[in-house]
C-alpha cells in the first residue's frame, strides 16, 4: 500500500485528512503515534522533525506531506477521487481554501487555546487568553451562521476540503463554546456534518481516545 497516514486518532487537525480520505474510498495504512511513548515519537520524528501530526508518506513517490491542508491538497491532485475536495474552478477553490484558513485560524485555533489552558499545571493558566479564544470563537460562529444560513456546505452545495477543516473544528469547539440558541444555521451545519458517514467513521474511531480529552462530556 503506497500511502500510509501517521496520525492520532483524538488530534483535530488529524481528523481533516482522515475525513478526506475516507471520503473517497482512498486506501491507505494507518500509524498511531503516541507522543509520550519514546519509541513511537522517535519514530514519528524521523517522517516529521517538527512532531506535528498529521504526517502522510507516499512510498510509491518517495513523499512526505506535512499539515492536514497540504495534505488533501496532494490527495486532490494525485489520488482523486469521487469526491472533489479541491474544485478545478479556480475562483470556487479560492473560496475552499479561504474557508479552510478560517476554521484552521478562526476556530480550531482559538479552540484548543481553551483545551490547552485546561492543561496547564496549576497557576500557570492564562485566563485572559482563554477568554479572548472565547470572544473569538462567538465571533466566528457569527460569521458562520451568515455564510451558512443559505448553503448545505462551507462553500455551496458541494461538500469540500473546507468542509473537512469544519468538521473537527466545530465538533472540539462546541465542547468548549457551546452553540446554544444563538446560532441556530451553524448547528443545522454541524448536525449535517455529523451525519456525513465520512465524519461518523472519524468519530467512531476516536471514541476509546475521548476520555482523554479534557473537556470530555461522555
Amino acid at each position: 500500500m503506497s500511502l500510509t497516514l501517521h496520525y492520532h486518532p483524538l488530534a483535530s487537525f488529524c481528523w481533516k485528512p482522515l475525513i478526506a480520505l475516507y471520503e473517497n474510498g482512498t486506501p491507505f495504512a494507518s500509524v498511531i503515534v503516541d507522543l509520550g511513548d519514546q519509541q513511537s515519537r522517535a519514530a514519528f520524528l524521523e517522517i516529521a522533525p517538527s512532531g506535528k501530526m498529521p504526517a502522510l508518506r507516499d512510498d510509491a513517490r518517495d513523499r512526505t506531506v506535512l499539515e492536514s491542508t497540504i495534505v488533501i491538497e496532494y490527495l486532490a491532485m494525485h489520488y482523486p477521487g469521487p469526491v472533489e475536495l479541491v474544485p478545478a474552478d479556480i475562483d470556487l477553490a479560492i473560496a475552499v481554501r479561504q474557508a479552510d484558513r478560517f476554521y484552521d485560524l478562526y476556530v480550531q485555533e482559538p479552540m484548543q487555546k481553551i483545551v490547552g489552558d485546561r492543561l496547564r499545571p496549576e497557576g500557570r493558566t492564562d485566563p485572559f487568553g482563554v477568554e479572548q479564544a472565547r470572544d473569538q470563537l462567538r465571533n466566528s460562529y457569527a460569521i458562520i451562521e451568515q455564510e451558512v444560513a443559505s448553503r448545505s456546505w462551507a462553500v455551496g452545495d458541494a461538500f469540500t476540503m473546507a468542509d473537512c477543516a469544519a468538521s473537527p473544528a466545530l465538533f472540539y469547539a462546541n465542547k468548549v463554546e457551546p452553540f446554544g440558541d444563538k446560532y441556530p444555521a451553524v448547528k443545522r451545519y454541524h448536525d449535517r456534518l455529523l451525519q456525513r458517514p465520512a465524519f461518523i467513521r472519524v468519530i467512531e474511531e476516536a471514541q476509546p481516545y475521548f476520555k482523554l480529552f479534557p473537556y470530555n462530556d461522555g
